[in-house]
């Protein structure tokens, strides 16, 4: 899996914070438009482009994006 891809969706996801200002190393939940809404996109998007069904608990032991990212490829093999 491809992390800027996986960003690009993820900043899709996102009203105020843009694909640019996003890194691997980033930690989402710390973004200021971040919100319980925006997480059930995130979910949802995963699910929809990875065909990957992600529990919260298993969202909220990731910290990054990268962390996301890898969690969602290891589940892809």
């Amino acid at each position: 899996m491809d992390i800027q891809e996986f960003i690009n969706n993820f900043a899709d996801q996102l009203d105020e914070t843009t694909v640019d200002q996003l890194k691997a190393d980033t930690r989402y939940r710390e973004l200021p438009d971040w919100s319980s809404l925006v997480a059930l996109s995130v979910i949802a998007m995963i699910d929809d482009e990875y065909d990957i069904i992600l529990k919260g608990e298993e969202m909220r032991a990731t910290n990054t994006i990268g962390e996301l990212c890898n969690l969602v490829a290891s589940k892809l093999s």
